[in-house]
């Protein structure tokens, strides 16, 4: 849910954004990670995120990151893009946790399977080993 904390002029023109979730991508024509913000959400998708490319970079491409933004007008014709704010604290979005899990391991990650009695198994086996 995006909210605005402050408004920069009466008419609800809105400047800072709380829980933004943006993507990761590899910019080829910089040559680093950046974020740009995801479908979904009620901010417009696609727009770029400015943050630390080292905590980016730290995770694969396509990983979700929650944050608070600023956003920035630059002039007229050119378009806006946000700026991360507790840049240095930036992780990853909880709510993407899955999804995220299956970006780091590759999507052909399967999740482990959790047994029943599992303590009943390993004893048994510990017991047939003496």
């Amino acid at each position: 849910m995006q909210l605005s904390l402050l408004d920069e002029v009466p008419e609800l023109n809105k400047v800072f954004f709380l829980d933004v979730f943006a993507e990761s991508y590899f910019d080829t024509g910089k040559k680093r990670m950046r974020l740009s913000t995801i479908n979904g959400q009620q901010i417009p998708c696609d727009l770029k995120v400015s943050c630390p490319s080292r905590l980016v970079s730290n995770y694969p491409e396509g990983t979700i990151f929650k944050l608070d933004a600023r956003l920035v007008r630059r002039g007229e014709g050119k378009t806006p893009y946000f700026i991360a704010i507790n840049r240095n604290n930036l992780q990853r979005a909880l709510e993407y946790f899955d999804y995220n899990l299956k970006v780091q391991n590759g999507f052909d990650y399967v999740y482990p399977i959790k047994r029943k009695n599992s303590n009943k198994v390993l004893s048994s086996a510990i017991i047939q080993r003496k």
